[in-house]
């Protein structure tokens, strides 16, 4: 029985070192496989909200003239945007974006002035203006460039601004004006925006707004004519304002 297990057991050895003389060496271990990165997508329909500041300046003047200087007040500003973008190779960006934001009714006043008459003569009067913006709307192209995660954008359209027609008072007393209770023009600006999670980004932006406003006064008052002619110089409103947006689909 010992040379019986004997002989098994070298045959079975013989037989273990014969297969393993068949198999192939070992090839090298090859490196783990990754999954690629993919940068973010800009392209897509969004929306969002937005805070901020703004400011007016310009001046109102007639033909004779008068001129009222506005005196910067700060408007508290809050309301949403709504857009599109277009991301195309190489991180080029075009857009379109439609914003609408209600403005704080503190009102700009101007500097007080001594009327002058046609004749350039001063009246004896002394005059005041008030201007109160009340929302803002604008419609813009945006062009931008985009580093992944990271945009980098300047935009430019038409803007809308509702008001109280400007009030003016003449030694004191409100006088009747004639004119519209809203402004036109163009607005400009400038921004950077950041998609911190998902399809949810934030950004931050400066805007000028341009604006075309004009009145007259329907009567005679102060030594002033009747339909003198007030028009808006430099009229314009500047902001910083800060936002979120979320972009619909894929990212």
């Amino acid at each position: 029985m010992k040379r019986l297990a004997l002989a098994f057991a070298l045959t079975v050895g013989a037989a273990s070192a014969a297969l393993a003389a068949d198999l192939p060496t070992p090839g090298p271990i090859p490196p783990p496989i990754y999954a690629p990165t993919v940068a973010y997508n800009w392209t897509g329909f969004y929306i969002g909200g937005n805070l901020g500041l703004g400011w007016n300046g310009g001046s109102f003047a007639d033909s004779i003239g008068n001129t009222f200087s506005l005196s910067p007040k700060t408007l508290f500003l809050g309301g949403g945007q709504a857009g599109f973008n277009y991301e195309f190779g190489g991180g080029i960006l075009v857009g379109a974006e439609a914003d609408f934001d209600w403005l704080s009714s503190t009102a700009s006043s101007s500097n007080t002035v001594v009327l002058q008459n046609p004749t350039g003569t001063p009246t004896g009067s002394t005059g005041s203006m008030a201007v109160n913006n009340r929302w803002l709307t604008a419609v813009v192209g945006r062009l931008g460039y985009a580093w992944d995660r990271v945009l980098l954008y300047g935009k430019g359209g038409g803007a809308w601004v509702g008001s109280n027609s400007p009030s003016l008072t003449i030694d004191g007393t409100p006088v009747a004006i004639s004119g519209s209770n809203g402004s036109w023009g163009f607005t400009g600006g400038v921004g950077v925006e950041w998609a911190f999670a998902g399809n949810w980004s934030a950004r931050f932006e400066y805007d000028f707004v341009g604006l075309n406003q004009s009145f007259s006064i329907p009567t005679s008052s102060g030594g002033l004519p009747a339909s003198d002619q007030f028009t808006g110089n430099t009229r314009n409103i500047q902001l910083l304002n800060a936002g979120i947006n979320y972009k619909f689909g894929g990212w």
